[in-house]
């Protein structure tokens, strides 16, 4: 217990496994959230979602169709951000973490080695390391972010291929991007996104509109 409480090694090891995991359920949560708005991807007001509407909007208008929509909703989905981390990038992350962890543990064992400390005086070191992947391989099977990231890249492929196709092929580009940018809030309901991100969206309704 003594170790546990003083050594630096154990407590990073222990607050990067800690990092580790709640970086995969930040991302698995994420990649719910957005799955559950495709389901209303029409009205969603999500913001990841419109500039996704509006690129794909774009793109269809510049180029007369998008001819691999899976390709472009895999781009779409792989840039996708977290403040500065993209999502695929938080879940790289985490690993990333967990895997220090590991080294710090491995550390902390040639550190007490070398200082002539007994076998039993180094299981703290094996029980953390051990426990951190066990806990990090069930959360990370649990959250399953690869399965949500391909549910999600389904959801929106057909929305694009069955709804937005034939929207854009059949109505001017000033009521899609009326459709687009005026999606109904619920009576109350605060926007989820702030000045910048409608500024991008600006931007991007702009630039279909040119």
């Amino acid at each position: 217990m003594e170790l546990l409480e003083n050594d630096i090694f154990i407590k990073l090891s222990i607050f990067l496994i800690t990092l580790s995991i709640i970086c995969q359920i930040v991302a698995g949560v994420l990649y719910q959230s957005m799955i559950q708005e495709t389901d209303n991807m029409s009205a969603t007001d999500n913001k990841l979602l419109k500039q996704c509407k509006l690129k794909f909007a774009n793109c269809f208008e510049l180029n007369g169709g998008v001819s691999n929509i899976p390709i472009f909703v895999d781009k779409f989905i792989n840039r996708m951000k977290i403040g500065f981390l993209t999502l695929p990038g938080l879940s790289a992350f985490s690993g990333q973490m967990m895997l220090l962890s590991v080294l710090l543990c491995g550390v902390g064992i040639y550190r007490r080695i070398t200082a002539g400390d007994y076998v039993v005086q180094l299981f703290p070191y094996y029980i953390v390391s051990l426990f951190g992947l066990y806990a990090y391989f069930s959360i990370s099977s649990l959250v399953d972010v690869k399965g949500k990231k391909e549910v999600l890249k389904i959801n929106i492929i057909d929305y694009l291929e069955n709804h937005m196709v034939s929207r854009l092929k059949v109505l001017p580009k000033e009521r899609i991007a009326k459709e687009i940018m005026d999606a109904p809030l619920m009576e109350n309901e605060a926007p989820k996104f702030g000045r910048k991100e409608r500024q991008e969206l600006e931007q991007l309704l702009q630039e279909f509109l040119s």
